[in-house]
């Protein structure tokens, strides 16, 4: 297998053209390479502005050994600070924790010094003991670290001089902003520690083609064949026409919802289609209550004994009751355009470690990010939003830690069932005999896309 990257760096790290060697999940060596040269220049989502709703507001996003604050200065303004105080370094906030400063001031609990939300040093006890008496506001401003808005998201980078995030976001820009996940707001939001290298956790949402063997209450192509008793016959269809993967520059990707979604429904299943496609969709209800909701199904039972137009379908129907029905509640809807419908029920990447899952006024959000310099451990994070009536106000978004991700109690049955096969990859991958990983030329491109943007930032000099 050709290799594809660095002919200096050992074997195990190498990304090659059908697959990817194992040390770039295992090794500490290369996680470090990560920490130094991917996440202090790459573009990242650091929070949603509903974390930060009210002036005042804060909160703090960690990624290796980086700490900053996102702070609300005013109802236009957010801005980003290196967490750590001028005088001796102490954390202004607390580690991945979000509350409020008190009056608008941010003070340093060790010694008192006082800044306000613009960063503005604003007092230093005995502050002619410092510099010969010529320390000025200036000196100990807060270091701000470069931000952008888009999209409902807060995205930093810790680079001088990066990439400019208009050209970096373009690819996909136009996609999200379709989408209308800028009018989305906190439903849930939960954390947990997994098990894994966080390229593990990324890559197993870069591809449906897992969807089958994981998820097999969804009824998609395949589950049969692979669960049956009989595989002598052809195996069932898994076409490229139904699920389509897209790649795109600075490592972003996409793939569609495609015909054969749960929601679409193709199985052999008899009886009322409306109680068939109102019981496929509350699979997604009960399994994950984020793509879908209940008020979404109770739409779709609604449509029950009304006629279907000429030229048009139950599918059609449903798109109109969702649209009409947001309409009444003067709720903002994305784009009502084939190629936004297209993209329902399917998913776009955002480079380095964001995924987003669209479906009707809901959005499910994805980040995953390494849980300190350890190689075998990561953050999983899953937002669950959704657009409100204007009148609504909305609750500031507060993370819920879990502790444990195969506790019914914490995460319903689709998270657990992703989260199961994490571990048991992390563990394959340290195997001695596993030295490479293969990947499917079509359905699994958007994680070899991934690496080799990658290894472009790791390759800088």
């Amino acid at each position: 297998m050709a290799k594809t990257t660095n002919a200096s760096w050992p074997d195990s790290w190498q990304t090659l053209e059908h697959g990817i060697r194992t040390g770039r999940y295992t090794d500490s060596e290369f996680a470090q390479l990560e920490q130094q040269k991917l996440w202090t220049k790459a573009w990242q989502m650091a929070a949603r502005l509903d974390e930060i709703p009210e002036q005042g507001d804060y909160t703090v996003y960690e990624i290796g050994h980086q700490s900053v604050m996102i702070v609300r200065v005013d109802a236009d303004t957010i801005k980003a600070y290196h967490n750590f105080c001028p005088h001796r370094g102490t954390a202004l906030a607390e580690a991945d924790c979000s509350g409020t400063f008190e009056n608008n001031r941010i003070i340093c609990p060790f010694h008192g010094w006082r800044w306000d939300l613009a960063g503005n040093n604003q007092y230093i006890l005995e502050q002619q003991q410092f510099r010969n008496g010529q320390l000025i506001a200036s000196d100990v401003a807060l270091r701000e670290v470069k931000l952008e808005i888009f999209a409902g998201f807060v995205f930093i980078n810790f680079d001088a001089n990066p990439q400019p995030f208009a050209e970096f976001i373009a690819p996909v820009g136009q996609l999200i902003e379709d989408l209308a996940v800028g009018d989305m707001h906190h439903y849930w939001w939960k954390s947990v520690v997994a098990p894994c290298n966080w390229k593990v956790a990324v890559e197993a949402f870069l591809e449906g083609y897992h969807v089958p063997a994981t998820h097999p209450q969804l009824e998609v192509a395949g589950a049969e064949f692979i669960f049956g008793d009989d595989v002598s016959g052809p195996p069932p269809e898994y076409s490229h026409v139904d699920h389509q993967y897209e790649i795109f520059p600075n490592g972003h990707g996409r793939f569609l919802g495609g015909k054969k979604t749960p929601m679409a429904g193709h199985t052999k299943v008899q009886g009322d289609p409306v109680d068939i496609m109102a019981n496929r969709l509350n699979l997604l209800v009960e399994g994950m209550d984020a793509m879908v909701l209940k008020e979404d199904v109770d739409l779709v039972r609604a449509l029950k004994g009304k006629p279907i137009p000429e030229g048009s379908s139950l599918g059609a129907e449903y798109v109109k009751s969702l649209y009409s029905t947001a309409a009444a509640q003067n709720r903002p809807m994305p784009k009502l355009l084939p190629e936004v419908l297209d993209q329902w029920g399917g998913e776009i990447f955002v480079f380095p470690n964001l995924m987003i899952l669209p479906q009707a006024g809901n959005t499910m959000i994805y980040r995953v990010r390494p849980n300190g310099a350890d190689p075998d451990s990561c953050i999983f994070e899953i937002f669950s939003t959704k657009t409100y009536p204007a009148a609504q106000k909305q609750s500031r978004a507060v993370v819920q830690p879990m502790t444990d991700a195969h506790d019914p109690e914490q995460f319903l049955q689709i998270p657990r069932q992703d989260f199961a096969n994490l571990p048991r990859m992390q563990k394959g991958l340290h195997t001695q005999g596993c030295k490479q990983i293969w990947l499917a030329e079509y359905y699994e491109k958007l994680i070899l896309n991934m690496h080799q943007e990658m290894d472009r930032y790791l390759t800088e000099e």
